[in-house]
Parts: C-alpha cells; structure tokens; sequence
C-alpha cells in the first residue's frame, strides 16, 4: 500500500469521453497503466460542458446533439513517480491538455487501513 502524505504531485489529463486507444476508451487506459505502474490513484470525472482546443462546445444539455463529453483524469502521487509515468502519456495522449500541479496529501486510507470485518458487499464494520 502506497503511503501519501505532505508534498504530492497532482497530473490531470484532460480528453474527450470518445477519444479511444485501440478500441478502448482512452481515460480507461490512462486509469489501468497508472495502476500497472504503481501510482497511488487515479480518478475519472465526466464534465457535463467543456471546450478545448478545437473551441467547440460539447455539452450534456438535453437540445445538444454533442455526445463527446470532456473527461478529466485525476491522478495524485509523488513527484518523481508521477514524472517518470509522463512518457507513457505521451504516447496516449495525441489531443487533450495535460496539467501538473503542486498539492499537499493530507489524508490517504483505503478500506484495508480499517480495521473491522468485511461483509459479502464489501462493506466493513467497527
């Protein structure tokens, strides 16, 4: 289990919900090669409104024909871990924005860190 506190990198990857990497959704690629490369967690957000550099507005709004909403994947980590995993983000990401910036880890438990018994969903109890 990866320990996360005091200074963090945050890298957030900023794509279309239809970009793909070999018929797979891109995000969903991002998310598995951050876990198969040891980071401490990613998160996938679907944006409901959004433009980029093409400045075409996509939107979930009911009258809009757009479907490709913005996608932004949150990954949080050391700085060294989350540098040495920008090269594989070169390879995927042909069009989006890619950000990095400074943040502070104040807490970070998973539900093995508790103590307790897991129930049949999953769930733990004191």
């Amino acid at each position: 289990m990866t320990r996360l506190t005091g200074r963090a990198l945050r890298l957030t990857v900023f794509v279309g919900e239809n970009d793909t990497w070999h018929h797979k959704p891109l995000y969903s690629e991002i998310v598995h090669r951050a876990h198969a490369a040891g980071l401490a967690g990613a998160s996938v957000f679907r944006g409901v409104e959004g433009f980029g550099a093409s400045s075409l507005i996509h939107t979930s709004r009911l009258l809009s024909l757009s479907e490709d909403l913005p996608v932004a994947v949150v990954i949080v980590d050391t700085e060294p871990r989350v540098r040495a995993f920008l090269p594989q983000l070169d390879e995927l990401v042909t069009e989006g924005l890619v950000t990095l910036d400074d943040c502070e880890g104040i807490r970070y438990t998973g539900r093995e860190d508790t103590p307790g018994e897991t129930d049949v969903k999953g769930k733990r109890s004191l």
